[in-house]
């Protein structure tokens, strides 16, 4: 039921969590149904149920799949480039973010229950994985020891997802002013005779 001819299980899924992405980021969460996604990645209602049991699951799910991972892209990409590097350059791209889709995953979040309980099984999995990568930097010697990994993850969270809600349409700041507002937080959390530069990171 949930496979659509010729397709498999797996493939009908990629469709519907990338038709869910697009869906709910241009309806929004409240302004969409079950049968527009369905629709959109053109199978039944049926199917749809057959992989995911509600809408806020394909919200959430959507999200996991298809949201804005810069960060985890970028460490994938080269896993011994300097942790505060990697940070620096996301947290540099935040001011011209924009991410409908976690915007309306968390507006739905404070309004449905049935959103929240997922959203806060998602935001805790990033923070886990964010305070990881501070252990990391830690260990590696780049980021003071006494900083809490659980705080500075729920600090670059804070950015993260503020900066998703207040776009460049509603309040811009320039580039370099932002570069060099981060440099010096890292620099504050950086182990001490470690320069921090706004434009590449540790140097």
């Amino acid at each position: 039921m949930g496979r659509i001819a010729g397709v498999t299980a797996a493939e009908t899924r990629e469709r519907l969590l990338r038709a869910a992405a697009d869906v709910f980021a241009e309806r929004g969460y409240d302004g969409t149904r079950v049968a527009d996604i369905a629709a959109a990645a053109g199978v039944s209602n049926g199917a749809l149920y057959a992989h995911f049991p509600s809408k806020a699951d394909l919200l959430v799910a959507a999200l996991r799949t298809h949201g804005r991972h810069l960060l985890g892209q970028l460490f994938a990409a080269d896993p011994d480039r300097p942790v505060v590097d990697l940070l620096l350059t996301v947290g540099r791209s935040l001011p011209r973010c924009r991410d409908a889709l976690i915007v309306e995953a968390l507006v739905a979040a404070r309004r449905d229950e049935d959103v929240a309980g997922p959203m806060r099984e998602y935001v805790g999995e990033r923070a886990d994985w964010l305070a990881d990568l501070v252990d990391l930097a830690q260990t590696r010697g780049e980021l003071d020891a006494a900083t809490s990994p659980q705080a500075l993850a729920h600090f670059c969270l804070l950015l993260a997802m503020g900066s998703a809600l207040v776009t460049p349409d509603l309040h811009e700041v320039g580039e370099d002013e932002w570069a060099a507002l981060l440099a010096r937080v890292a620099g504050a959390l950086a182990v001490t005779g470690t320069p921090v530069s706004h434009t590449g990171g540790q140097r």
